[in-house]
């Protein structure tokens, strides 16, 4: 006999016994389905969202920043008091690591913004205008004007809520006002190349983009704030991380994570979220199986006491329980995973926008992520609740005495 023969007659049988009454095992097998279904989508939109908030939080730091400690630290009496020097060899040596694409300077600092009649607080960043704009993507967005090239001096790209304030439009004119690094009070005229929204109100409502020397001729200093790593993927971080440190001497890099607060409160948010739905439903798919098999054990507390006298031993009928657990389990979860599966497919062929969350002033596209060791532990772990509720309800009937099995009624 093949010895696969015995566990497929098993199984054969516990088919069988499911299509005993097909009514209540369609309800549990939809069930199943359903609880297989939500776990999959809720965890799949979980993981958009933390690739999405990853994706955001990297471009706009760059996976890896470079700077010496106290800029992290945000105290200085004066712009750059902290910043780095000799910022050309320093992108030199760390372009010579395989795993680094592109390092971009960035230049932060504070100060004024005037239209002649009104002033208002700016944070204000020097940028490579060419490289940045093209690295944050879709995580910018254009919403006048043209973004200003690295070749253009005195060009900048205005927050929509700072150029709404100043009533400011592409080829308008503006005095930005900040203090050098000397401590001097200093003036510079640029005109509006674009408006720009982040997503972010509280961002926008200051946001001024300007091109490196602009930034530095307003400073009076050709020290830059910190370098943005960008890598080849987000897994080479921890590694470039462990390679570039000791490399730099009196400088700190730290990874986007360590930028990100938000993304750590999100992600923190959702793992509890999230974690609680799935336990509900875990909760909800054993009671249901368990219920089920229980009627049907019941229902069938003759023919187990039949086959006790026959011999059949009580481990061999709770495994033959346990397996109509995971055909009913086992059809189901499939089920789920066909159903989350078809819906995630039909968000990218069918986009349905989501309202803007919280404290951002754009929404976005409702997508769940398709992940494969999602799906597959799912899937274990329906077919393993729903095994082990079967073997829980069959364990009393099974243990019963042979005669009271005999004479229930």
């Amino acid at each position: 006999m093949n010895r696969f023969e015995g566990p497929l007659r098993w199984l054969k049988f516990a088919w069988l016994n499911t299509l005993r009454n097909r009514r209540r095992s369609a309800v549990t097998v939809t069930i199943a389905a359903l609880g297989t279904a939500a776990i999959v989508l809720a965890g799949g939109f979980a993981l958009y969202t933390y690739e999405s908030l990853a994706q955001a939080s990297a471009r706009a730091t760059g996976h890896l920043v470079i700077a010496r400690p106290g800029q992290f630290s945000g105290d200085e009496e004066t712009p750059l008091q902290h910043g780095l020097e000799g910022a050309d060899a320093l992108r030199r040596q760390l372009l010579a690591d395989a795993e680094v694409r592109h390092v971009l300077p960035r230049i932060e600092f504070q100060g004024l913004v005037s239209n002649g009649d009104k002033s208002t607080i700016m944070m204000a960043v020097g940028i490579d205008p060419d490289a940045e704009f093209a690295i944050k993507g879709p995580f910018l967005t254009l919403h006048a004007g043209r973004m200003p090239t690295s070749g253009e001096r005195g060009r900048v790209a205005l927050g929509q809520g700072l150029a709404r304030t100043l009533r400011a439009a592409p080829g308008s004119g503006l005095t930005l006002l900040a203090t050098t690094a000397d401590g001097a009070l200093n003036a510079i005229d640029v005109s509006v190349a674009a408006v720009v929204g982040t997503g972010i109100p509280e961002i926008d409502q200051r946001l001024v983009y300007t091109d490196l020397a602009t930034a530095g001729q307003l400073l009076a200093s050709t020290r830059l704030s910190s370098l943005g790593v960008f890598l080849s993927s987000m897994a080479a971080t921890a590694g470039a991380r462990e390679r570039l440190a000791p490399a730099l001497p009196g400088l700190e890099v730290r990874s986007w994570l360590d930028q990100a607060p938000f993304y750590r409160s999100v992600r923190e948010l959702y793992n509890r979220i999230f974690g609680a739905l799935g336990l509900v439903i875990g909760v909800i798919v054993v009671f249901t199986v368990a219920n089920a098999m229980a009627m049907s054990i019941v229902e069938r507390t003759r023919e187990v006491g039949t086959l006790r006298a026959l011999g059949t031993l009580p481990a061999q009928l709770v495994r033959s329980f346990a397996l109509e657990g995971l055909v009913l389990g086992g059809l189901g979860a499939l089920a789920g995973a066909l159903l989350a599966l078809s819906t995630s497919l039909g968000l990218l062929l069918f986009p349905v926008q989501m309202p803007p969350p919280p404290g951002r002033s754009d929404g976005y596209p409702l997508q769940v992520a398709i992940d494969p060791a999602l799906y597959g532990a799912t899937l274990v772990a329906i077919v393993l609740l729903s095994m082990l509720a079967s073997a829980g309800a069959a364990r009393r009937t099974v243990g019963r005495p042979i005669v009271d099995a005999l004479a229930h009624t």
